[in-house]
């Protein structure tokens, strides 16, 4: 009898350490957003290869030819849908988005390959187009992992840079003044902005571009 109690006693115990631990997990979970997911690649991915989203941008255009369903946006001859049923000689809204071929080695370097503008979208008003937009790109504050700073001398004059790794596994390397050089150097993470650029066609899939830093 006593045995019995024992065991119960036990796996309670061992529930509640489980309980414990997946609500600590929870509240320290980053969003999803902000993981190391590559394109087609698991989360525990370090490096960035494949194609990735890489920017919007909203343009007014006119529209010229008609064909099939289709219309010519003016002055660049690009053919869309014409899903709204416009006519030639109509002004419009255009949402362009631009993608990258990206290629990271070992070291962190990245070799990437721009695509060109590919209209994806038209509107009758700017205020559509920005209501689609400021969805597609999304401007966050996040701690990254600061791999570190140092300082370089020519001539008798200082250069200082810090490196740090991005959510994606890329390491971005940019210059900072002095006093931010002295204010990284025993620090293991930073405070960054970035600039979420989601994939129009698959929102989960997003790539993370360095816009400064947040402290």
């Amino acid at each position: 009898m006593k045995q019995g109690r024992f065991w119960l006693m036990a796996a309670g115990f061992v529930v509640c350490i489980l309980i414990i631990w997946g609500i600590s997990s929870a509240f320290n979970k980053k969003p999803a957003v902000l993981s190391k997911a590559t394109v087609g690649s698991p989360a525990s991915t370090s490096s960035m290869n494949g194609d990735v989203p890489w920017d919007y941008q909203v343009q007014q255009a006119k529209v010229g030819d008609l064909l099939d369903g289709d219309m010519v946006l003016l002055p660049n001859n690009e053919r869309i849908s014409n899903d709204q049923n416009f006519a030639t000689g109509d002004q419009v809204w255009v949402l362009s988005y631009m993608q990258a071929t990206m290629n990271t080695d070992n070291q962190g370097k990245n070799d990437v390959t721009l695509s060109q503008w590919k209209p994806i979208k038209t509107f009758k008003t700017k205020e559509d187009a920005d209501k689609d937009l400021a969805e597609l790109k999304i401007e966050i504050k996040t701690d990254v992992k600061l791999v570190g700073v140092y300082k370089t001398e020519q001539d008798g004059k200082f250069r200082y840079f810090a490196v740090a790794d991005l959510p994606t596994g890329q390491k971005v390397k940019q210059p900072i003044p002095e006093e931010r050089y002295v204010s990284f150097k025993n620090k293991k993470e930073v405070q960054v902005i970035l600039e979420e650029v989601h994939d129009y066609s698959n929102f989960d899939q997003s790539m993370a571009k360095f816009r400064g830093w947040a402290e």
